[in-house]
């Protein structure tokens, strides 16, 4: 029933051009001039879909019929924020009523398209800053009000289990130790492991100074790809992953300290006291305590973390050169939010906008 099966044999591209084609006429009730593949996405193939009357549509392409109701869940939540005046793309639904189309040769959503947009991965800078602040604060604003959890607070040291880190890491260790020759992205991604596990010690002493932080609904994955923008302006967030409390801390911290940025230079210590003030300007109920945390909770996370540092181990075929150049830059990004932390919280402290 799906064009796309985990362990089939993969469509050639040519064939799930005509299969898009085809489900967009036959469960859209649209007329499809062109459908091109589009080199982006993970979990989905995606397609642009220009209709005959020049209106374009992003086609995402899903793989595994056993995820349709996370996806579904997901959809659902970019709709509610959506509804709350964020930037969300519109999903259109099939005839029937669908938001995914489960019937026929393929599992499909239907997306508003995107145009003149880049995704945040440049990094920020300038106007972005505030720019994303605002929409980020309308973003945890809105779903602050989901009915899947109330807000609450939780004890930081939650923000990750570092008991679990340190087994990843040493599993880590011991594989890429087993094996004889490595190639120079396992050997770099060793000698990581081990930098990162001998951190884990400070991690927990940075999550213990740490006051309660707010949990709640967020995007869920609200990194450098999903932020899409047009100059300076946001114009869409994209990728929701299903309703899960998380903290807020750490979902601004996905963005506002994101590898990329990082890594552009000094912006970064001045530029997120401006996001944050736009968030705060935009979300006044939100607690100072939750902002001021970003950079110490975006620090230790990433530390903490062994992503992508195992793909070669679990996901061989992920571990691609863009993959490969994220992890150095994720790698040394969290490094130096590790050498700069007492700098950066100063400079959030006593800037005058928080």
């Amino acid at each position: 029933m799906t064009a796309i099966r985990t362990g089939a044999p993969a469509p050639s591209v040519e064939q799930l051009v005509t299969a898009v084609a085809d489900t967009v006429r036959d469960s859209y009730d649209l007329r499809p001039s062109d459908v091109r593949h589009l080199p982006t996405g993970t979990s989905t193939v995606n397609f642009l879909v220009t209709e005959s009357s020049g209106g374009r549509w992003f086609a995402k392409l899903y793989r595994d019929r056993a995820a349709l109701p996370r996806e579904r869940d997901a959809i659902t939540l970019a709709e509610y924020a959506r509804a709350g005046h964020v930037p969300v793309p519109a999903v259109r639904r099939t005839c029937g009523g669908e938001l995914v189309n489960d019937a026929g040769r393929l599992l499909m959503s239907l997306w508003e398209y995107v145009a003149d947009a880049e995704t945040a991965e440049a990094g920020l800078a300038g106007g972005r800053w505030s720019a994303v602040g605002t929409v980020l604060g309308r973003l945890h604003r809105r779903l602050a009000e989901h009915p899947a959890a109330t807000p609450a607070l939780r004890p930081a040291s939650r923000v990750r289990n570092l008991a679990r880190s340190r087994i990843h890491f040493d599993r880590l260790i011991n594989e890429y130790g087993r094996r004889g020759a490595l190639d120079p992205f396992e050997a770099w991604a060793l000698d990581a492991a081990r930098q990162r596990r001998a951190l884990l010690d400070r991690v927990a002493a940075i999550l213990a100074r740490l006051p309660m932080l707010t949990g709640q609904v967020v995007h869920g994955d609200l990194a450098a790809p999903n932020l899409m923008l047009r100059g300076d302006e946001v114009a869409a967030v994209i990728d929701f992953l299903p309703p899960t409390p998380r903290y807020v801390s750490w979902e601004i911290a996905r963005i506002g300290c994101d590898p990329r940025t990082i890594l552009l230079g000094d912006e970064w210590i001045t530029g997120l006291p401006d996001l944050l003030a736009a968030y705060r300007e935009e979300h006044p109920a939100a607690r100072l305590d939750d902002l001021l945390a970003t950079v110490a909770v975006g620090c230790a996370y990433t530390l903490a973390s062994s992503y992508p540092l195992a793909e070669p181990l679990d996901n061989p075929g992920a571990v691609d050169a863009s993959l490969q150049a994220y992890g150095r830059a994720r790698h040394q990004a969290a490094l130096l939010l590790l050498e700069r932390l007492d700098e950066a919280e100063e400079v959030l402290r006593s800037s005058t906008v928080l």
